[in-house]
């Protein structure tokens, strides 16, 4: 995946974020009667600016398009006009004023609920909620589950996907839940109940891998050990690995299927291998060294080669997931609700030390989100832009001073007291929001180059 592609896909997804987040505020101020100067996508330099409508609203672009802005008139900001009073932001009640501050969060609220709508429309493509082989000293070979049972239900809610399975486990993971009922059925048709213990999972595994951390594997279906692709100039390409070559021995030790292959050359990486080959009717052995490659804090071995997939086995496991038009608003309105409630959970963890805060992540990893969804095909976009935008919408609600939630908080305070904070309460709050804002910035940053160095 090209650098370019990345960026691209980051730039319209947060340049559509940013939009519906400011133009909430924007219209909400316009139908309270509120003067717009500027609305701004992006910080810093006008890459592009134009001065439109009664008032002369400033729409601007700029150069750095981490954030936006509505700058509304204000008498705190600058001298107003005597005839122009009524409609500066500071002399509002409080209630328009909270209004106007709330729209934006509430806003990107509504553009999450928007795209999960489409996506339940148009129909997301998944696994079937099939096992694979269990995981051992985990909570689900605690329980007993066996690969090739099908999840049908997790504690009475239905399950119609490998996803959806996620979703919900994800859920009981983090409350670290103790009696968590999981129904399957076997190949028989025969329905089994067993109880999964999340009370001693380690919250902060969650996020590297969380399939792995309570013990399901999705089913794959065999894969055959043989190439269909060789990545020119990889390792395999110098070795001369062909396509249509089936690997049947690495170092004498017999291959049977794509995974084994895959196993081998992982756990070999800069080590001297043998490859028993069949090419046409002939057994021919080449020798190959593994790339070593970084990849989650670890060094592993690749060669570049992809294998020969029967799409119409893989087509057997695969479940297309959709609704009509009015369930798949409720479905929408469901889901953006439950991942708030998660998102803020995992803050509240973060907070109290459950959770760790490397969890958090900053531009680059956002980034790479981006450009890996956008190539996975529409619907993996959607719904990263739809995960995104409720993001945002927490991250502006939480009540810290320069954030919409700061302000928000603020407001409630003076409806409390029937007046204002003071202007020096409101100078300190504003320095304590930019610091723990600051610091907010540095650990996901951090955060970010630390995965970039341990892969």
């Amino acid at each position: 995946m090209s650098i370019g592609y990345t960026i691209l896909s980051f730039v319209v997804a947060l340049g559509l974020l940013i939009t519906f987040h400011e133009f909430g505020h924007y219209l909400i101020a316009r139908l309270n009667g509120v003067k717009v100067l500027r609305f701004s996508i992006g910080f810093g330099q006008p890459l592009f600016r134009k001065r439109l409508g009664k008032d002369q609203t400033e729409w601007v672009v700029a150069a750095i398009p981490l954030g936006g802005y509505v700058k509304m008139l204000d008498e705190n900001e600058g001298s107003v006009a005597p005839h122009e009073l009524s409609r500066s932001f500071n002399r509002q009640p409080v209630a328009r004023r909270f209004a106007i501050v709330a729209a934006g969060p509430i806003a990107n609220f509504l553009l999450a609920i928007i795209l999960y709508w489409l996506l339940f429309v148009l129909g997301v493509s998944d696994m079937k909620p099939i096992l694979g082989p269990v995981e051992p000293n985990t909570p689900a070979a605690h329980a007993q589950f066996k690969a090739g049972e099908t999840i049908v239900r997790i504690n009475n809610e239905p399950i119609e996907s490998w996803q959806d399975a996620r979703w919900v486990l994800l859920r009981y993971a983090i409350d670290q839940s103790d009696k968590v009922n999981v129904e399957t059925i076997n190949k028989n048709g025969e329905i089994n109940s067993r109880q999964m213990d999340f009370s001693k999972v380690d919250p902060d595994k969650l996020s590297e891998n969380f399939s792995g951390v309570i013990g399901f594997t999705s089913f794959q279906p065999i894969v055959a050990p043989i190439i269909d692709q060789v990545v020119p100039d990889s390792v395999g390409y110098y070795a001369g690995l062909s396509v249509g070559d089936e690997i049947l021995a690495i170092n004498d030790v017999e291959i049977f299927s794509w995974s084994e292959l895959v196993q081998q050359i992982r756990n070999n990486p800069g080590q001297l291998l043998e490859l028993d080959i069949l090419r046409g009717e002939q057994i021919i052995t080449l020798s190959i060294t593994p790339e070593a490659a970084q990849e989650k804090g670890r060094q592993i071995g690749k060669i570049g080669i992809a294998p020969r997939i029967d799409r119409a086995e893989f087509d057997k496991i695969l479940v297309k997931v959709s609704y009509p038009p009015i369930q798949a608003l409720l479905k929408a309105f469901e889901k953006t609700w439950e991942t708030t409630q998660l998102t803020f959970r995992m803050l509240g963890k973060m907070v109290t030390g459950d959770v760790s805060w490397k969890n958090i992540s900053g531009p680059i990893s956002i980034a790479d989100y981006a450009g890996q969804s956008a190539q996975m095909g529409l619907a993996s976009y959607l719904a990263f832009l739809a995960l995104i935008s409720i993001s945002i919408a927490v991250l502006n609600l939480l009540p810290i001073p320069v954030l919409d939630g700061g302000h928000l908080m603020y407001y409630l305070i003076e409806i409390i007291r029937g007046k204002p904070l003071s202007d020096k309460m409101m100078l300190l709050g504003q320095k304590i929001g930019l610091a723990l804002l600051l610091t907010l910035m540095v650990f996901a940053i951090y955060n970010d180059i630390n995965r970039l160095i341990t892969g």
